[in-house]
């Protein structure tokens, strides 16, 4: 039997910080009174991104984490794949809300590191 207890965690976890997104930008479009678009509000423009960018890296980073959960990898490579994501994700998020480009940027990088060792792990385990 599968053990897919670390992509439950993955989803788990990202589905919340995804949530937490999605609030936010509601909050601001009815404190400034935005239906549509961003309003050319800078805060709303920022949260709205913050938003999109965590939509466009979780959902193929979960696919990596869901095959490497039928590989059976080593007991460590998951639990590190999904916590360094997750934790790339809140600190590249607030560097974007705070206005932290150093913070905005090491998300990114530790994101996409994280992205590249899954990969790596995942052809890797072709060879298994």
């Amino acid at each position: 039997m599968q053990d897919f207890y670390w992509f439950i965690i993955f989803i788990a976890s990202n589905s919340a910080i995804l949530l937490a997104f999605t609030v936010n930008v509601s909050r601001l479009r009815i404190k400034h009174k935005i239906s549509w678009g961003d309003g050319d509000n800078k805060d709303l423009m920022k949260a709205i991104r913050v938003h999109a960018n965590d939509t466009e890296q979780v959902p193929i980073y979960a696919l990596i984490i869901l095959s490497l959960s039928f590989t059976n990898p080593a007991s460590v490579t998951l639990p590190i794949l999904v916590v360094i994501f997750t934790i790339s994700r809140l600190i590249h998020a607030y560097g974007m809300l705070c206005k932290k480009p150093i913070l905005r940027q090491a998300g990114a990088a530790i994101t996409y590191a994280s992205q590249g060792a899954a990969f790596i792990a995942l052809l890797a385990s072709l060879n298994a």
